[in-house]
């Protein structure tokens, strides 16, 4: 039996409209004993069972796994893997690659698996889930079965506070083989040193929208990381394609993934710089803008220094643009909301004045689902804009 938290009276109200947060000031107490990583039974002031959950220090205090007074066992896992896979499967994603397992969009939260050609990864962001991880990597193979033949764990970026050894690593199979296909594009995964699981899945469907923007357009693409947006607008028929990062391993990866898809096209030139200091000294030759960066604010302390960020981007951005260009930008911070970015993108457009049309408003894809009960899991918003 697990040990239990009680909460504070009034407390399991967010509860009862199945959040899957509790936070640490709604304790009231805790059994003796319990450690990180544990997973603990709910009770409410009453005493009453009302969740189960990973329980962790910090802000968070529990991440509910079920609202059910149930075991989380083998079973348990296969049938969330199962669900999870059947949504993909039942929208058609599931093939290539794509995020099977989204967190607290489908109801596993603190667990990320992205998919890619035969390979999975999977990166925990709770203590419990990385105590977890080879039952859910057990799972994982029987659910997917001839689906993958590896699974990499990738969690020294996520859980910097723990020290243990096998952080990162292959917990089934293994291989070199670190290519894989995103809609015919060919593109490198870096397992061991790059960002989120290696690659920005969550960016498909905005870059597919972008390449058919880019034919005959000048494409400045901005915080490149591994030059996603790059080779869609080369297939897409751009003139020339920039891309900038101040990271010099993103800027390698990005010529690799270049080189893999167009070889030694003279069309793309990349450039390992800060982008306010780029944006500063470029002239206005570009017409097609890609604005990608990453996260300003990943707490709430962060957000009024991380909008005063995103209007000065998208204000260097707007200066720049050629008339009748075109920019694509984006925020991953998950504590700016829609109405914060739309509101320092249109604070940008009016200090710059510039003339600007909304073409289209941007936001994660399908296999990022939305927990309805959660809805802080929408992080990702973007617009693409028409510039007089």
């Amino acid at each position: 039996m697990y040990k239990s938290i009680r909460l504070r009276k009034g407390k399991d109200e967010s509860l009862k409209r199945f959040h899957p947060w509790i936070f640490s000031g709604a304790i009231q107490q805790m059994d003796e004993g319990i450690q990180e990583g544990d997973i603990v039974r709910v009770l409410t002031f009453e005493g009453d069972f009302i969740a189960t959950g990973h329980y962790q220090q910090g802000s968070i205090a529990v991440r509910v796994l079920t609202f059910s007074d149930v075991e989380i066992d083998d079973e348990y896992w296969h049938s969330r893997l199962q669900s999870a896979l059947q949504m993909r499967q039942a929208i058609g994603l599931a093939a290539d690659s794509y995020r099977l397992v989204h967190g607290e969009g489908d109801n596993l939260p603190g667990l990320i698996i992205d998919v890619y050609g035969k390979t999975a990864v999977m990166q925990a962001h709770s203590i419990g889930m990385h105590f977890m991880r080879k039952q859910i990597a057990q799972a994982l193979i029987n659910v997917m079965e001839s689906r993958i033949s590896h699974i990499y764990y990738k969690s020294e970026t996520t859980l910097p506070f723990m020290t243990a050894d096998d952080m990162n690593g292959f917990l089934y199979g293994g291989s070199d083989e670190n290519i894989a296909v995103e809609n015919g594009l060919k593109f490198r995964v870096d397992w061991l040193k790059g960002q989120k699981t290696g690659f920005f899945v969550d960016q498909r469907e905005n870059r597919s929208l972008l390449e058919q923007y880019a034919k005959g357009k000048r494409v400045l693409n901005m915080f490149c990381y591994t030059g996603g947006f790059s080779f869609y607008a080369m297939r897409g028929g751009a003139e020339l394609v920039h891309s900038v990062d101040s990271s010099a391993k993103a800027i390698e990866l990005t010529r690799e993934n270049v080189e893999l898809n167009f070889p030694h096209d003279p069309r793309h030139e990349p450039f390992c710089e800060d982008a306010f200091k780029f944006l500063e000294r470029i002239e206005s030759s570009y017409n097609l803008i890609i604005l990608d960066p990453p996260a300003f604010a990943k707490h709430r302390g962060a957000l009024h220094n991380a909008l005063k960020g995103y209007t000065r981007l998208n204000q260097k951005a707007f200066e720049k643009i050629e008339k009748g260009g075109i920019l694509f930008t984006f925020s991953c911070s998950q504590v700016v909301t829609k109405d914060h970015f739309r509101n320092t993108v249109f604070t940008a457009a009016a200090l710059a004045k510039r003339k600007v049309r909304i073409l289209h408003q941007l936001h994660q894809p399908a296999d990022h689902p939305i927990n309805i009960y959660h809805p802080e899991g929408e992080y990702l918003k973007g617009l693409v804009l028409y510039v007089e």
